[in-house]
């Protein structure tokens, strides 16, 4: 014991023990190594007993949670072992690049005017490769935009935009993947690729139908898109996708991609387009046809302005770009504004063979004789003139054709409609009988026999005795008779007893012969009548044939193709199949006979064909009970056809030969001839000749015999009788000779 006094606590201070683990004396370090006594556990509370039915409620959802668990992990393993295999197995079949581009199992028709400018297309047309890098950014920025504004970060499908399409549908009261499809480009392109599968002639109607085929929706379509897509992100970069997409995507009118497009519709590449027109060639990818500027450009512009939109709210536009590009829409090249040519284009397409034109499978050019600035007056006159001289919702169609004297066809319409590819073209396809206008066929035998214009017949009644038929009188519309008259008059009254005289004199295998050469040739009917123009013929032939009288007496062969080779190549594989053929009748015949229908127009039924400022000879026609009309003429530098009448060949009302057709045929001519020299027609005025002495005076008498004063008649006041006879009364008489009155 100390001497301190104090007593030394037997139990240390708890706090200052050290562990028996550590051997210290404490918190210093120092004591003994006593025994820890140990420590004291709070008091544990009573457990009460679980309540059966709950326990088994636990432990239900915990089993069904692990095996959800269990199938979800495991499922999801083999789901992504299927994809990555898919996706793996459809990369290693993908084809490079460059063999994607062109998807087309035809070719196109690319048609040129005679100044190499195009003004129509048949088929689908490709404008070639355009890799993404070359075209406008303009373009990629408006594509991007409006299709897929992600698509340089996602992976080729888009969760998200999948799950606001289904949204959208929803809302709109359709089905989860009816409608917006929430597809990436990459996803876009798949479909163009129809997933792979290559297009057989053997197993699809067409290629229209194996396309439709792939655009198909539906659950399995949907899901085959993903590993395709994935495989092509894995095996193409962004900028290869990009350039699939914008060499594949159909986009109206025929054009397969957006060079072909661009040139289509603005006639410049894709690699020049500016905002407004890289937003309209976008707004093609919903709906090509709906939307192509060609059928409607207000609705165009409007889808255009929506992404031009889009396109400011991305950032790729400022505001000033953006204001521009809505204040100044993009513009229609002249060719695909005017839509000219439709009618000329079908014709020229049948005149090569069908393998380079309507079946090929190569790109074609064909440089055609087309004027469009002629395409566009005979356009612009037919409309005028049914404007204001015919009732609205009238049925009535027309027909014209405008040509050189070679029969290089330069202009024509053939129908009043501007139709779709392959629409019956009532220039070339129709056959209607000719009327009057087939007369100048007979008077061209007349001058080819050595008949002056001068020369005279009579117009007077007569009959014909047709073996094995009944016997056949002739009648003059008027139906009035106008006693000698000269064979200019009898042409530009259009007399038709004269006309049959006259055929009949110099004989109707003559006439036939003549007609037939000029290039008519649908069965010629060989009676009487045939000088009346009771045969068909379409507008073409007889447009053709008047060809031949203004070049001098040579036939033509009507033309509109020029030369034909495949785009690349500088060798044409066709040349020109058309133009001045043989020759007909003598130059001085045509000479004589162009005067004669020069008067026609000055003094005769065509007076309402007469132009301002130059010469012009052309023929009236009118077929019985009026269902046909034409007027076909020239001036030294033209020659134009024009036919009036209805598809079903209901009769014309109030109109002649002389009326409608000849206002049109004027129309025409004043635009075609426009900023032209007046040129003088060729032709030989003929020397007058005295009438003949007849019997007793031939007088002007109605189909009753009763005669008509000059006051009744004018021109029976312009007629001298009475005179000596000379070489036409011997002629006169050959021809009364041939009849029996």
């Amino acid at each position: 014991m100390s001497g301190s006094g104090k007593r030394t606590p037997l139990v240390a201070d708890r706090r200052n023990f050290s562990s028996p683990k550590t051997g210290g004396g404490g918190r210093n370090g120092g004591g003994g190594g006593g025994k820890q006594p140990p420590r004291r556990q709070p008091p544990r509370k009573p457990q009460r007993p679980r309540n059966p039915l709950v326990a088994l409620i636990v432990g239900l959802f915990t089993l069904i949670r692990r095996v959800i668990w269990g199938v979800a992990w495991r499922g999801a393993l083999v789901l992504a072992l299927i994809v990555g295999g898919s996706t793996f197995y459809f990369m290693s079949r993908l084809p490079e690049v460059s063999e994607l581009l062109d998807g087309r199992a035809r070719g196109s028709v690319t048609l040129l005017d005679r100044n190499g400018d195009v003004f129509a297309w048949r088929g689908e047309t490709f404008g070639g490769n355009m890799t993404s890098d070359k075209v406008s950014e303009n373009l990629r920025d408006a594509v991007v935009a409006t299709e897929d504004r992600r698509f340089y970060s996602h992976l080729g499908i888009s969760p998200r935009g999948i799950a606001s399409a289904i949204k959208i549908n929803m809302t709109e009261g359709r089905g989860a993947l009816e409608g917006n499809g929430g597809s990436t480009i990459t996803q876009q392109v798949a479909k163009l690729l129809c997933l792979g599968v290559e297009y057989d002639p053997s197993a699809w109607k067409d290629e229209a139908e194996y396309e439709a085929d792939c655009r198909k929706g539906g659950v399995w379509r949907k899901i085959k898109e993903v590993p395709f897509a994935l495989a092509m992100e894995l095996k193409y970069s962004k900028p290869e996708i990009l350039t699939i997409y914008f060499n594949r995507a159909y986009l109206g009118a025929g054009a397969r991609g957006f060079e072909a497009a661009s040139q289509r519709y603005f006639g410049k590449s894709a690699a020049e387009v500016n905002p407004a027109e890289a937003a309209m060639l976008a707004g093609l990818l919903k709906a090509p046809s709906y939307y192509a500027p060609t059928n409607n450009l207000e609705r165009a512009t409007s889808r255009a302005n929506l992404i031009i939109g889009l396109m400011h709210d991305q950032g790729y536009l400022t505001d000033a770009e953006a204001k521009d590009a809505i204040d100044q829409p993009a513009r229609l090249s002249q060719a695909a504004q005017s839509r000219s040519g439709g009618y000329f284009a079908d014709w020229v397409m049948e005149a090569g063979p069908s393998f380079l034109t309507r079946d090929t499978t190569e790109d074609v050019i064909i440089r055609t004789t087309m004027d469009q600035r002629i395409q566009r007056a005979a356009e612009e006159a037919v409309d005028q003139v049914f404007s204001e001289k015919l009732r609205e919702g009238t049925k009535a169609q027309t027909a014209v054709v405008v040509m050189s004297a070679d029969g290089a066809v330069r202009g024509m319409v053939g129908g009043r409609a501007i139709a779709a590819a392959g629409s019956f073209n009532r220039a070339t396809q129709a056959l209607r009988q000719t009327g009057s206008a087939f007369k100048p066929f007979v008077y061209a035998a007349a001058m080819n026999k050595g008949y002056s214009p001068a020369d005279f017949v009579e117009d007077a009644p007569f009959t014909i005795n047709i073996p094995g038929s009944k016997p056949w009188t002739p009648s003059n519309y008027d139906r009035r008779f106008h006693g000698i008259v000269t064979l200019t008059t009898a042409l530009k009254q259009s007399l038709n007893i004269p006309a049959v005289r006259v055929s009949e004199n110099v004989g109707r295998d003559e006439v036939i012969r003549v007609a037939s050469e000029f290039g008519i040739r649908n069965n010629l009917v060989n009676s009487p009548s045939l000088a009346l123009g009771v045969s068909e013929s379409t507008l073409l032939e007889m447009t053709g044939a008047y060809a031949g009288i203004l070049n001098g007496g040579s036939a033509v062969r009507p033309y509109g193709l020029t030369e034909l080779r495949l785009q690349g190549d500088d060798q044409p594989l066709m040349g020109q199949e058309g133009g001045i053929e043989q020759r007909v009748i003598s130059e001085e015949a045509a000479q004589l006979l162009t005067y004669m229908m020069t008067e026609v127009i000055n003094s005769g039924t065509g007076g309402r064909a007469r132009l301002p400022d130059r010469e012009a000879a052309g023929k009236t026609g009118t077929t019985q009970a009026a269902r046909d009309a034409w007027f076909v003429g020239f001036t030294a530098d033209y020659v134009t056809g024009v036919w009036m009448g209805y598809d079903d060949n209901t009769p014309l009302t109030g109109v002649t030969g002389g009326g409608i057709p000849a206002d049109i045929w004027r129309e025409v001519m004043v635009r075609v001839e426009e900023g032209l020299p007046a040129t003088p027609l060729r032709k030989i005025v003929p020397a007058p000749r005295t009438p003949p002495q007849a019997p007793t005076n031939v007088p002007v008498t109605d189909l009753n015999g009763t005669p008509l004063s000059e006051s009744q008649d004018p021109q029976l006041a312009q007629q001298p009788r009475h005179e000596e006879p000379d070489m036409a009364e011997r002629i006169l008489r050959d021809v009364l000779g041939a009849f029996g009155n």
